[in-house]
């Protein structure tokens, strides 16, 4: 669900740009000055949650680490439990896998083997979708884990990457679109 225009000016006021980062010809958009701001954060949590409320979410998963930000209050307003997914080698018991292709090579994520249970439903959040690699990794080791992902959910879409294209089929929910 995306905020009212007013709203979502209100929050991309409080976005920083840097250009340049992290490499020339990038414009990366800082949600820390977003987060820090009280108002705003409680503005993000609301229009993140609102779609959410009444879907019976069983779990949140939160891609590492600004998914962890967003998805952890999320779960608890949606009264779901939290689930990281993480770099390899982060996570402490037995793990499942999911690689996925960056502009020069591959990264994978990584979700405990237990952290799902069949026929759980579940809303994937991350801050971010861009050309959508780590969110299709994501989906891919919940629905390996017999998840039901009712919803992916981002703060912000930078809509000409095309990441929707990585997630065919998926209910996608977008705070804010550049």
């Amino acid at each position: 669900m995306e905020p009212s225009k007013s709203h979502g000016d209100a929050l991309k006021a409080r976005i920083r740009n840097v250009p340049d980062f992290p490499k020339p010809g990038i414009l990366f958009y800082d949600v820390t000055t977003l987060l820090k701001d009280h108002d705003g954060f409680g503005m993000v949590l609301n229009a993140m949650s609102a779609s959410h409320v009444g879907q019976h979410i069983d779990v949140v998963v939160g891609i590492e680490s600004r998914g962890f930000i967003l998805g952890a209050p999320l779960a608890d307003r949606l009264r779901a439990g939290f689930v990281p997914v993480r770099k390899p080698g982060k996570l402490p018991s037995k793990t499942r896998k999911a690689s996925y292709s960056l502009e020069y090579g591959t990264d994978a994520l990584e979700i405990h083997e237990d952290a799902i249970k069949a026929g759980q439903r579940v809303l994937i959040v991350d801050d971010l979708l861009a050309t959508g690699g780590t969110a299709a990794a994501a989906v891919s080791l919940v629905k390996e884990l017999g998840g039901v992902i009712v919803a992916v959910q981002f703060l912000i879409e930078l809509v000409a990457l095309n990441g929707r294209e990585k997630l065919p089929g998926e209910t996608i929910d977008v705070v804010l679109k550049y």
